[in-house]
Parts: C-alpha cells; structure tokens; sequence
C-alpha cells in the first residue's frame, strides 16, 4: 500500500486555483516536494495533513480518507510553515498540549512531550515562552510538536527554512533519523541542496500541477528534449564558437571575452565536438562545466518551461 495516493485532485479558492488534476503516489520514505512561491506546495501539504479537502478528486493517507477518520489523524504530523501558535506558552507546554490534541493520552503527554524535545535539541529551552525564541529554535519546536504522537507520517513544510546553519544540520540530522525508524516523510523547501542531501526524490509542482516526480537524475534524463548548458571557460572563445557554430545539435551559444555557453540537444555528441574543437583551433581550457546537472537546474527548467 502506498502511504500517500491522490488522484485528480484539484483544489479552488474561489475563482483562484491552488492545485490542477494532480494525481501522485507517495509508497514511503523521504521525498522532497519543490517549486516557487504559490506553485501550490502548501495547499498540497494542508491536503496531506486532513486540514483542506480537494474540491475535486480523491486522496487517501494510509488508504483512508484523512477528513473522515480521525484514527489516521493521528498518525499524521504536521509541522506548518507559518509561526504562528501559542506564543505566550513554553516550549513544554506548547508540545504537550498539542501532544494531547493529537491523540496522546494526558498522562502520556508530558513525558512525549519531554522526549521530542529531547530529540530535536530543545531541552535547555523546554521552559522558555515560545515569544522569544529565535527562527532556527522556532523551527525545531515545530518539529517537536509534529513528532511528539509519534507519527507514522510527517508533513513539513519549509522546515529549513530561514534558520542558521548549525540548526539546518541538526533539523537534517533528525529528519534522517525519523526516516530511518520508518516514518514517511514529505519535506517542501528551497533550500535545494538541503533537499539533495535528504533525498534523490523530489517532485517539482509549478501552476497547482506536478510537473516532474522520481528521481532527479532520471527527471534530469527526461528532460533530453530541453537543451543542455555547457560552459567552456577558456583563451579563444570565438574560435571555439565558430568551430562548433555549425552543429545540428547546438541549439545556441553565449559568447563572453572569456568563456562561451553552449545550449544543446544531444550531451554526448556535444562533448566530443567540443574536444574536437579545443583540438582543432588549439584552444587553452580553464574549465568545462555542465550548467544544468545539479536539482535547481532541473527544477528551474522544469518551471521556467511550465512544465514537461
């Protein structure tokens, strides 16, 4: 059974539409979910956690409906993007009332509460108001108070996001952790490299659609009839240019007083073009960089392009 199905799912917001027909499968694991601001990642979310129904389609969690049984509730943990809670409450407080909320009997609540915090770094801060806590301690008590009922899926939602780098690499650390026991976990950001040194599966949403999903060096593959981008950073730009201008496969070129980008269709032949050019015009190289072959590459292609 996969833990997330969604088919044809649209959600509208009056005459705004936040999700288009999206039909997605989620077996386990940790997958990141990626697109711009309003692509629709957080309405996706929100679905996932049982806050906000489709207007049209069908999801199922666990394979049942999560806004009509309260028992797979439960098994969801949600950590928002926004801060906004309870912000007069400690950290202790904050965590094991909404332990409580979800599911966690009250004279479990408090020593859950004390064990996420525990695991995400908050026990020196457990007694402080969640008012004066900075992003990156903000962050975590999110994290806390979406692990503390021990879920068997976790929904978070730009939980990288503005925090410093020491807290980014515990919150890394931990999500792999969570992972590792056998939670599901679907993780939305803009940190990019974050999200490759979580996972290789990603799903690029851009419009309310997916655009992509799988992993990102098969999306890369995928994307074979978009151009690739070569840089060559040598001595003799011009004449490198004019010996690979006349390809079939090259698309474009950029040309800089000490570099030239090539835009191509086919990778493999283009590589061996330009060392036959380097040969040919005895071109000095600097470096040769493929612009395109890391995850924001691939997902600005696949947005930039409105999809594939």
């Amino acid at each position: 059974m996969n833990t997330i199905e969604l088919e044809h799912c649209s959600k509208w917001y009056g005459r705004i539409l936040g999700l288009s027909d999206v039909s997605w499968r989620v077996p386990g694991g940790i997958v990141g979910l990626l697109g711009p601001n309003g692509a629709g990642k957080s309405t996706l979310m929100k679905m996932l956690a049982g806050l906000i129904s489709p207007s049209r389609g069908t999801l199922s969690v666990f394979g049942v409906s999560p806004f009509s049984d309260p028992g797979v509730r439960g098994r969801i943990g949600y950590a928002p993007e926004h801060d906004q809670t309870w912000d007069e409450m400690t950290v202790f407080d904050l965590v094991s009332r909404l332990a409580e909320l979800a599911g966690v009997p009250r004279g479990r609540a408090q020593s859950s509460a004390r064990d996420a915090i525990e695991q995400v770094g908050m026990t020196g801060a457990a007694d402080r108001r969640v008012r004066g806590l900075s992003k990156g301690m903000r962050q975590r008590t999110k994290l806390a108070t979406a692990i503390a009922h021990d879920p068997d899926l976790l929904i978070l939602d730009e939980p990288l996001g503005g925090v410093d780098p020491v807290a980014r690499i515990e919150i890394v650390a931990r999500i792999r952790d969570l992972a590792a026991r056998g939670k599901t976990i679907c993780v939305s950001s803009h940190v990019l490299y974050e999200i490759e040194a979580l996972t290789a599966q990603i799903a690029v949403i851009d419009r309310g659609r997916i655009v992509a999903e799988g992993d990102v060096a098969e999306i890369r593959r995928r994307l074979g009839h978009r151009p690739h981008r070569i840089k060559l950073a040598c001595d003799r730009p011009r004449a490198a240019a004019a010996a690979l201008a006349t390809a079939d496969h090259v698309a474009r070129i950029e040309l800089s007083a000490d570099a030239l980008i090539v835009e191509t269709t086919d990778l493999d032949r283009c590589y061996d073009d330009i060392g036959a050019a380097i040969r040919a015009t005895g071109t000095i190289v600097s470096s040769l960089t493929a612009l395109d072959s890391d995850l924001g590459a691939v997902v600005d292609s696949l947005t930039r392009g409105g999809g594939s």
